[in-house]
């Protein structure tokens, strides 16, 4: 008997419900190529045979060229790739791109200085440079607007986990992947629109006809016998990541709900990459005083405007720090004095508090300014959480899980949460900025700070995030 459900086609031969997917268009290795790098390198290599023949023409000169170009380029994106590999969250689809460019572009011109000097001054490297971006950004876009293109996974385990997975990946259009089965012990025939491909005790034989390039672990029981029948199959050439590490690399995020005390452990592990509070504190000198010194000239014009809607300039509210200690935070006043006259109450996008001259602080963020000076006491730092009231302390602790944990962080101005989520105004918006924090809490390091940093010079502009 054959079922038809969407796109996917598949059969059921037994009782456990083993299932086919539809073939897609792109073969399993040409599809796996493009996302492990391979098609990337080859891409690379012609680019720079190209640039080689356009500029020395059919000449012993070109190949010379064309093998230190590709060269430089591949070993460059392979170690920032390598090195950097959580900045491309963060980064999004363009930045990884630009970066990937950037590093191929440092390591040519490196090469050039010291085995073709004065090739480094040709036009030769602008074009490669151009060539490999274009070359990126369109791989990198393709996995995402091709269907066929995008890698298939498998997700082992089905519940409320699989549910939540499912209905993320269905809601962000951005992503790469595409679920084409799923492997649990249910009697239905289908997840969330995604067909039961079979049970535990089928997944070799489930891996042998779905040739997933991705499988993800959402499973809490029986992982033993998943591990078992995965190292069965090991030789298939499939990657495996737990529920977690799968949000962490697809969405920039942790699944606070499904997370165990384990997780934290990751940010002890031997292995971490070290984000020194030396490196961090200077970054947090070195931007804050920049930024103090640039908008000085605005500081006297906010106050002068301020002062004539009454009122005090600037607004001084405890706030819970790095270990939870209280501290004061300061802001030039976008509300009216008797904003909390009645008790705290969270702030919200559109809040009628809001004094006029408030409004146009608040959504060109002038009002943070002088939370450059807290940076400087050493309270807050240029990246990171916002840092909550302690009347929500008690509350918060209740509702939503680890959520004191963000204050293994010394709090913020800009953070990624702030870049990815809007308004905290209740406890379940609260927990979407928590999935966010705990993400920076695992990855953070200089290069995310500046990529965070960057992306929020737009948002800014266009007046999105909080």
């Amino acid at each position: 008997m054959s079922l038809n459900m969407g796109e996917v086609q598949f059969e059921l031969e037994s009782p456990a419900v083993v299932a086919t997917p539809k073939a897609s268009v792109l073969p399993a290795a040409g599809r796996r190529a493009l996302h492990d790098g391979r098609a990337r390198t080859l891409g690379v290599v012609m680019a720079a045979v190209g640039v080689g023949l356009g500029f020395e023409g059919m000449h012993w000169s070109a190949v010379g060229v064309a093998a230190l170009l590709a060269a430089s380029w591949a070993i460059g994106i392979q170690t920032l790739e390598h090195s950097l590999r959580t900045v491309r969250v963060a980064a999004g689809h363009f930045g990884a791109a630009v970066l990937s460019t950037c590093a191929g572009l440092a390591m040519a011109s490196a090469a050039t200085l010291w085995i073709a000097p004065g090739l480094g001054h040709r036009i030769e490297l602008f074009t490669m440079a151009c060539l490999v971006l274009v070359l990126l950004y369109a791989l990198e876009s393709g996995k995402v607007r091709l269907v066929d293109l995008r890698a298939n996974v498998l997700v082992v385990g089905g519940g409320k986990p699989a549910v939540d997975l499912l209905a993320l990946l269905a809601a962000d259009p951005e992503q790469p992947f595409r679920v084409t089965g799923i492997v649990d012990g249910t009697t239905a025939e289908a997840v969330a629109g995604v067909p039961v491909l079979g049970g535990v005790d089928a997944l070799p034989t489930v891996l042998e006809r779905a040739a997933p390039d991705l499988v993800v672990v959402a499973a809490d029981r029986g992982r033993p016998e998943i591990f078992r029948g995965l190292a069965q199959s090991a030789e298939r050439g499939f990657r495996v990541v737990g529920l977690p590490e799968f949000y962490e690399h697809a969405f920039g995020r942790v699944p606070v709900r499904e997370m165990t005390d384990a997780w934290f452990m990751s940010i002890l592990h031997l292995y971490q990459r070290p984000y020194s509070r030396f490196t961090k504190r200077a970054f947090d000198l070195i931007v804050a005083a920049a930024g103090l010194l640039l908008t000085a000239p605005l500081f006297p014009l906010i106050m002068l405007m301020i002062r004539a809607s009454g009122g005090p300039v600037f607004y001084r509210q405890t706030r819970l720090g790095e270990h939870g200690r209280p501290f004061t935070i300061l802001k030039f006043r976008s509300m009216r004095t008797d904003a909390e006259s009645f008790g705290a109450v969270w702030a919200e996008e559109s809040d009628v508090r809001i004094t006029r001259i408030g409004r146009v602080l608040r959504r060109s963020r002038l009002d943070e300014l002088p939370q450059l000076i807290n940076v400087i006491r050493g309270e807050m730092s240029i990246v990171g959480p916002r840092p909550e009231r302690p009347e929500f302390l008690e509350m918060l602790e209740a509702s939503v899980p680890y959520w004191t944990r963000r204050h293994l962080l010394r709090p913020g101005i800009t953070g990624w949460a702030q870049l990815r989520s809007g308004y905290a105004f209740d406890s379940n918006s609260t927990e979407e900025k928590l999935a966010h924090d705990l993400w920076y809490l695992r990855h953070q390091g200089l290069m995310i700070d500046l990529v965070i940093c960057g992306r929020t010079i737009p948002a800014l502009l266009l007046g999105t995030g909080r």
